[in-house]
Order: structure tokens, then C-alpha cells, then sequence
């Protein structure tokens, strides 16, 4: 697949619009049950916690985000204060 092929399609065979993807997104959730608002933007930065979590790289999350520092991709998807957390668990005097 090209790599700037779209990775779903309309009914009328375009790229699926941002707002599009949001409303099917939503319209799952409501039928599911949940309560919690998902968008897209929600499985974009879960896409990036699970991806972190994964491969442990966070430079190339940092590139595929487009962030300036590894930092705030982390503060992003919400790694920050488990990866300080950890540090304090595992520092030993």
C-alpha cells in the first residue's frame, strides 16, 4: 500500500474525513454502551501509549507525532508521571 493511500474510505470511495471517523467512532460507543467520550484524538494518543509501551522508543513516537521533545510526547500520552514513578520504586541508596 502506498504510503500516502488512505487507510479508510468514504462510501464514495474518498479518504474518510477527521469528522467522519468521529461520528462512526461515536455512534460504536453510544451502541457499546460507554459512557466516556472517545474520538479520534483518543485513539491517537492510545495508539501512542501502547506503541511506547511496546517498543519502549520514544524518539520515533516523537517523529511519528511530530513533537519537538521526547519529553512532551511522553507528557502526551501520559507516561510522565508513571515514568517518575518508576524511577522512585527502583532508586535504591
Amino acid at each position: 500500500m502506498p504510503i500516502n493511500s488512505p487507510l479508510f474510505l468514504s462510501c464514495y470511495g474518498k479518504r474518510l474525513e477527521r469528522v467522519s471517523a468521529y461520528r462512526i467512532l461515536n455512534a460504536a460507543c453510544k451502541k457499546a454502551n460507554l459512557e466516556e467520550n472517545i474520538g479520534t484524538h483518543t485513539l491517537r494518543k492510545t495508539f501512542g501509549y501502547h506503541f511506547y509501551r511496546k517498543y519502549k522508543d520514544v524518539v520515533m513516537l516523537q517523529k511519528i507525532f511530530n513533537h519537538s521533545s521526547p519529553e512532551i510526547t511522553l507528557l502526551y500520552i501520559g507516561l510522565e508521571q508513571e515514568v517518575i514513578y518508576k524511577s522512585y520504586v527502583n532508586f535504591i541508596l
